[in-house]
């Protein structure tokens, strides 16, 4: 067994599961992100996976000690560690907002631009080369967020609703999806429309890839975690 301690930048929505991620504390300051990652074809963590001795769920800023076999890198994604199911995860404190800005990244872009979906803004990126990226994580920090809850689909009968943040990185605008599970919640709880928010921090994920009608397969960037200044809701 490999254990890592990492500070946790996400603990979001995937398949029946969750995709747990963060970057390694290191005695330097932050080290590389690691993704803890099941031997499910689809990768998941379950809720027995990764829940600490208490049975609590880890949440974001929590500093953890994850029990990891080795490391397995696929595509883009290569921080992913195969987590080892036998072991608790161990909380070891949590970190506030002056220590996250140290594990903050300021990319010149997030990834590859000028791919957008219908409701998105720089939202895709073509399979071919998303998988040529040496890296599917990142955490940035932006002045404002406005996040969107609407029902995408609703014009063609489905009334679902999701919520995208919208926000400016670099001099960009984005559009994109978020999967933070917690913002998720509160937002779906209102009503349609944007809510503002200030300073946060995001961890932005590049998704697994998805088919379109077309027979084109794209990677999707998401919102994996909203991190507030002000300590909103973390799960």
């Amino acid at each position: 067994m490999i254990t890592k301690r990492i500070l946790c930048l996400a603990n979001s929505k995937k398949h029946s599961g969750r995709c747990v991620a963060g970057r390694e504390v290191m005695a330097g300051g932050a080290g590389p992100w690691i993704r803890p990652v099941s031997a499910r074809p689809g990768e998941e963590v379950s809720e027995n996976e990764r829940q600490y001795q208490d049975g609590a769920d880890p949440r974001l800023l929590d500093v953890i000690d994850v029990p990891l076999i080795r490391a397995a890198p696929h595509a883009c994604q290569t921080e992913n560690w195969l987590l080892d199911p036998g072991y608790y995860w161990t909380r070891v404190r949590q970190a506030d907002w002056t220590e996250l800005l140290q594990f903050a990244e300021v990319p010149a872009a997030l990834w590859v631009n000028g791919h957008s979906t219908y409701h998105g803004q720089h939202d895709e990126i073509p399979q071919p080369v998303a998988d040529a990226l040496p890296g599917s994580l990142s955490l940035i920090r932006v002045d404002r967020v406005d996040l969107h809850a609407f029902a995408p689909q609703e014009a063609f009968g489905n009334p679902k609703r999701r919520v995208q943040a919208r926000f400016t990185h670099a001099g960009v605008g984005y559009a994109l999806w978020v999967t933070d599970p917690v913002v998720e919640r509160e937002y779906l709880a209102r009503l349609d429309g944007y809510h503002r928010l200030g300073e946060c921090c995001l961890t932005i994920s590049l998704g697994e890839p998805f088919q379109k009608n077309n027979g084109l397969s794209y990677r999707y960037k998401l919102v994996a975690a909203v991190i507030r200044r002000d300590g909103g809701p973390w799960p």
